[in-house]
């Protein structure tokens, strides 16, 4: 079990004349930039002056020893949910998602209320209080999710989210089978979206006519993107209830659509970052069920898939 708190240490240098403690620490450490901050660190008993414990009004000078012990304890009531994790280093995680879950919002039962429970707490000065998802993933998609451990690993991954640095791949389950590869680019709720793709298998199928097996690479990030692009092309995600098609949507299967693919910079080490997963094994049990079906009940002469 990680420690309950972590010890940063620093040195007063130059000569802070009649410095009092308050005036001098904000922004020494991060994570105390402000007085304020300070003032409530001294006051639990988390700050300490040549081993002794630190009063406001305490007078520094050059050679003082000042500790910073940072409660690493988090407050949030952790989900007892197992989750895989992928990735991890002191900055930042990849786990995978499991399909039925969200990421976040107002009920108890989501993946960020699972991560402390999780992933290793940080050592970093700039510790998040809790580890945060970086983006979103559908409740009913699973697959691999990028969570921040620290304040700084947060901002540069929000920005690299911002400026599109971070490429995604999702592998989808579909009905019907479209052209090899291409591209759809149909606007979503006004707004630019581009989705790039690629068949990687196909199977013969009597509920479907056909399924195929898709890799996607999503350029923008419009919600229910891949979603709507598939659907509107003509090729919906199987188990899609809400853009599959009207008495043709696989009940009690889920949805057939996982994140599998990041590659990004790692925003502290600077060291590329490609990560990859199978999907579900549903994604190719399901549809060989079906080829297995179709050749027993149909014949193929004339069929093509």
């Amino acid at each position: 079990m990680p420690a309950a708190s972590v010890d940063y240490n620093h040195t007063v240098e130059g000569n802070p004349t009649q410095l009092r403690l308050d005036d001098y620490l904000p922004g020494v450490f991060i994570g105390l930039e402000t007085k304020s901050a300070v003032k409530k660190a001294i006051k639990k008993g988390l700050v300490v002056v040549n081993s002794q414990p630190a009063r406001t009004a305490v007078i520094l000078k050059k050679g003082d020893q000042v500790t910073w012990s940072k409660p690493l304890k988090d407050e949030r009531r952790v989900l007892p949910l197992q989750l895989e994790v992928v990735y991890e280093d002191d900055y930042l995680a990849v786990i995978y998602k499991p399909a039925g879950i969200i990421v976040s919002g107002n009920r108890f039962r989501c993946i960020e209320n699972a991560l402390p429970g999780n992933l290793r707490a940080s050592t970093q000065p700039d510790v998040l209080p809790a580890p945060l998802a970086i983006h979103r993933l559908d409740g009913l998609t699973a697959g691999l999710l990028i969570t921040a451990k620290t304040y700084r690993a947060h901002r540069a991954l929000g920005e690299l989210m911002q400026t599109k640095a971070i490429q995604k791949a999702y592998t989808a389950l579909v009905m019907g089978e479209p052209m090899p590869q291409g591209e759809w680019r149909t606007p979503i709720d006004g707004k630019a979206a581009l989705t790039r793709y690629e068949v990687l298998e196909s199977w013969p199928s009597l509920r479907s006519g056909c399924l195929s097996l898709v890799k996607l690479f999503p350029a923008t990030g419009r919600t229910h993107q891949l979603r709507i692009h598939l659907a509107e092309a003509g090729f919906p995600i199987l188990g899609d209830a809400l853009y599959g098609r009207a008495g043709q949507v696989l009940q009690h299967k889920g949805l057939f659509l996982c994140a599998t693919g990041l590659t990004f910079v790692h925003p502290i080490h600077g060291e590329q970052l490609e990560l990859e997963i199978e999907a579900p094994r549903k994604f190719r049990t399901f549809p060989e069920a079906e080829k297995r079906r179709f050749l027993k009940y149909r014949d193929q002469e004339g069929f093509i898939c």
